[in-house]
């Protein structure tokens, strides 16, 4: 069944600006800017200026799935606002039994080096993405915090680490090795 006119409405906090043009979303905030391209999506997204700010995302004559599309753009929205206004912050642990994982960051926090994971010899390297920085916690030991405004390149890196300290060839219930998130969070707290 198709649904002639399905809306949803979004208000944007207070030093945050948003623009669109042709289904291209800049949003833009005391942390930076983040740009999102969803012209993949066929929707009408239209910013209202009045008292206070809102962006409109409208799907005509749309099915059960397009329909689902309004509340995923309206959440990027979301998450790109806080992002420039909050910015998100991943904290990650070491876990391991025996072998002490060893981190090493390099670069400024923009590359990741990981060594001695179950005793291998093999050093792992990670690239964090753009506009996230990685440091070892002051206050916890073997802790790692990833900080950026793009949530979507902050979890892909901290998804990287993980991935890459991935146990092969044993018993994974028994060797709980590896770098695991602990708390998801933004940088300034309210």
């Amino acid at each position: 069944m198709r649904d002639i006119l399905k809306t949803e409405e979004l208000e944007i906090p207070d030093g945050v600006t948003v623009s669109v043009k042709s289904r291209v979303i800049v949003v833009t905030g005391p942390r930076g800017t983040l740009t999102k391209n969803v012209r993949h999506v066929n929707m009408d997204i239209r910013l209202i200026k009045g008292k206070g700010n809102k962006v409109t995302l409208a799907v005509w004559q749309g099915n059960r799935k397009h329909v689902a599309c309004l509340r995923t753009i309206k959440s990027l929205i979301t998450n790109m606002s806080t992002g420039v206004t909050k910015g998100f912050l991943y904290k990650m642990r070491t876990v391991y039994a025996h072998f002490p994982i060893n981190c090493i960051i390099q670069e400024d926090g923009r590359k990741l080096e990981i060594r001695n994971f179950l005793g291998e010899k093999t050093v792992r390297h990670v690239d964090m993405l753009d506009g996230v920085t990685i440091s070892e916690s002051k206050t916890q030991k073997d802790e790692l915090i990833l900080e950026g405004a793009d949530v979507e390149n902050v979890s892909q890196s901290a998804a990287s680490i993980q991935g890459i300290c991935r146990v092969r060839n044993k018993d994974i219930r028994k060797f709980l090795d590896g770098i695991y998130v602990s708390e998801k969070t933004t940088i300034i707290q309210d």
